[in-house]
């Protein structure tokens, strides 16, 4: 997406788009509730996004038309290319192709990386939004500097003066000066090879020279994206002898497609692939039968498991890998990913004509997954887009209940987010008044404030949560008010656990608490787990033993009531809420081998954090069981999890 963020530059430039306008595409909670005209097929996220939308003059008839228009409006809500379908009445003729792409913002998020590709294409032209396979860049410069002049500079300076036999001297020169931090100066450069390349990389860094990186050529290498992209590099690197050397052509094929079924953020690399391809040419060799499961703990467990630290990654990864190596694997049920047997020309001609856009059943996940996909990636890209715009200048006993103790915590935690917010603020109204000269920390922090973004300042102290402001803001109203009704009502029958500042402490307050009154150790206990028939209202008094929590939303599936166990979910239904879940502690415990899934819970949609010691994400907060009919490897394809908040 640079193409459409250097297009908005320019079109920003020519006053031909008012970026003003990108700023609701972060979205919030508008201040004009109005009631949602068509609740059972119109999400509450999609008509606050339009009710925040209709607060720019050009818009501000949106609501009111929506009602009057509303088949046309759901028709293009389900329709399968959303970009491209002419708005209701009047808007398709008033809007230009700029507006129109944020109403389809807030009609379908997902299309709009699709809508971005027409926009760029209308604007700067085809070739904008097609791969470019090759990358020329040169850098050629006359200039004759006296090694004194150089000197000037740095009184730790080595030269040498290139030549026949100097090649181990200047290398060696350049590994002594990066140990000890001295400079290199090469003459007669001319003389090498006039192919030779020096490239040097580096991680960003906020101490590179500015002017550097202004007079100098950028560029950005994108891996290609999609399995039809990333199947098309890799036979174009392979020959046919490759491919016939390998009498087992399904398997080889096989094993280079899974390498595409990621469906978590792992920095998978051609070399990853390769060493696979290399090793299974090897064993093919070798053995008369196909070594499935040699295969499955070198691709699986090393090569690329080796690349996976999170447990949960690896559970997943594990679990494709043994399917894609079956030569009878189907990668699609209606047949447009398929096996072949071909030369490598063949292989190319038929991954030509696979779709640009990868569908869900691929990857074996629910149509849902590729709108959580798409709605991910394109809020990332719009927040990234607003960043680019120029800123503007500018007690008595002590209780025995370790669940008391978390309360305490928790209060702590809250009051010194508070503290922050209240004092950031106070320092903030003195600029703006005139009273004092802004601050670097305080420009930024009002930066945000207007686009509608968590200062960075708060986020510090803070819990962790992908929400907008105004959401954010209602968020943590919700949550010191659950701390307020905890100190004046006592402990509540159910806890919201989202609302905890620590879940996993209290989860281990709970088991606390239960081996004291059982005088038992805690190191024994474990979680059972029953999803409860009641709801909230109709908890009202504490279980024995354990907990009851709430708060949580399933992402990949659904939790039918009727039932009691998990269902697929229901079209364009992203997160459903989950059930009450009852945490009962019991020491010794056998988890069931069979009928559940052990469901991964994470505190944000991301579910990515750092790695902790424990070799979990600080996302993730515990696993429960969950009843079903399905097997763990089928919830897994479709990434199902339980997550604490959502992001709007």
């Amino acid at each position: 997406m640079f193409a459409f963020l250097l297009c908005s530059r320019i079109l920003t430039n020519d006053s031909k788009i008012d970026m003003v306008m990108a700023i609701l595409v972060i979205g919030g909670r508008p201040q004009d509730q109005a009631p949602n005209p068509a609740p059972n097929w119109l999400s509450m996220r999609t008509w606050q996004d339009m009710l925040s939308l209709s607060t720019l003059s050009t818009f501000s008839n949106l609501p009111e038309n929506f009602s009057k228009h509303e088949s046309a409006f759901k028709s293009i809500l389900y329709s399968s290319h959303t970009c491209r379908e002419p708005l209701p009445g009047e808007w398709d003729s008033d809007l230009d192709s700029f507006q129109k792409l944020l109403v389809l913002r807030c009609l379908r998020a997902d299309w709009l990386t699709h809508g971005l590709q027409d926009f760029v294409a209308s604007q700067l032209g085809q070739n904008f939004i097609e791969p470019q396979n090759t990358v020329n860049v040169r850098n050629i410069r006359k200039c004759k500097k006296n090694v004194r002049e150089v000197m000037k500079f740095s009184k730790k300076m080595s030269t040498i003066s290139l030549g026949q036999g100097q090649g181990p001297s200047a290398e060696a020169m350049m590994h002594s000066a990066m140990e000890k931090g001295q400079w290199v100066f090469f003459q007669n450069c001319h003389l090498v090879h006039r192919d030779f390349r020096l490239w040097l990389t580096s991680l960003p860094s906020n101490k590179f020279p500015v002017s550097i990186l202004q007079n100098g050529s950028k560029m950005t290498i994108e891996p290609p994206r999609g399995i039809k992209a990333n199947l098309l590099r890799t036979y174009a690197s392979l020959t046919d002898d490759f491919i016939i050397s390998c009498t087992k052509v399904p398997v080889e094929k096989n094993l280079r497609l899974s390498s595409c079924l990621c469906v978590f953020s792992m920095e998978f690399t051609d070399g990853d692939l390769h060493i696979c391809i290399s090793q299974l040419k090897m064993f093919l060799d070798e053995y008369q039968n196909i070594p499935y499961k040699v295969l499955k703990y070198t691709a699986g467990e090393i090569n690329y498991g080796g690349c996976v630290t999170d447990n949960w990654d690896r559970r997943c990864i594990l679990n494709y890998c043994p399917a894609v190596l079956g030569l009878e694997h189907i990668y699609s049920p209606s047949g447009e990913y398929r096996q072949i047997n071909t030369e490598n020309n063949g292989y190319l001609t038929y991954f030509r004509g696979l779709p640009i856009k990868d569908w869900p059943e691929i990857f074996g996940l629910h149509v849902n997954a590729n709108i959580s996909f798409a709605q991910n990636e394109i809020f990332a890209l719009l927040g990234t887009l607003v960043k680019l715009q120029p800123r503007a200048a500018a007690s008595g006993g002590k209780s025995r209940d370790e669940v008391c103790v978390i309360l305490i915590l928790s209060v702590f935690e809250y009051n010194k987010l508070l503290s922050v917010i209240s004092r950031s603020l106070s320092d903030l109204v003195k600029p703006l008044k005139g009273l004092v000269v802004m601050s670097s920390e305080l420009e930024l922090m009002s930066n945000s404030l207007f686009i509608n973004a968590v200062p960075e300042l708060w986020k510090a102290k803070a819990y962790p949560s992908l929400k907008p402001l105004a959401s954010w803001v209602s968020d943590l109203v919700q949550r010191i008010s659950f701390l307020q009704n905890w100190i004046s009502d006592g402990i509540p029958a159910v806890f919201w656990i989202s609302g905890c500042f620590f879940p996993q402490a209290f989860l281990t307050g709970t088991l606390q608490n239960f081996a004291r009154s059982s005088s038992v150790s805690i190191d024994i206990n474990a979680f059972d787990f029953k999803v409860m028939k009641e709801v909230v209202a109709e908890l009202t008094e504490r279980p024995d033993i354990g907990c009851f929590i709430h708060g949580l939303y399933l992402e990949g599936a659904r939790w039918d009531a009727e039932t009691g166990q998990l269902a697929e979910s229901r079209p364009k239904e992203l997160y459903t809420e989950m059930a009450v879940i009852w945490m009962v502690p019991v020491p010794n415990r056998k988890p069931p081998q069979s009928g559940i899934y052990v469901c991964p819970i994470y505190k944000t949609l991301t579910r990515a954090g750092t790695l902790s010691t424990t070799g979990h994400s600080t996302n993730y907060v515990t696993a429960v069981e969950l009843p079903t009919d399905r097997t763990q490897g089928h919830w897994i394809k479709q990434g199902m999890a339980l997550i604490c908040a959502l992001d709007y």
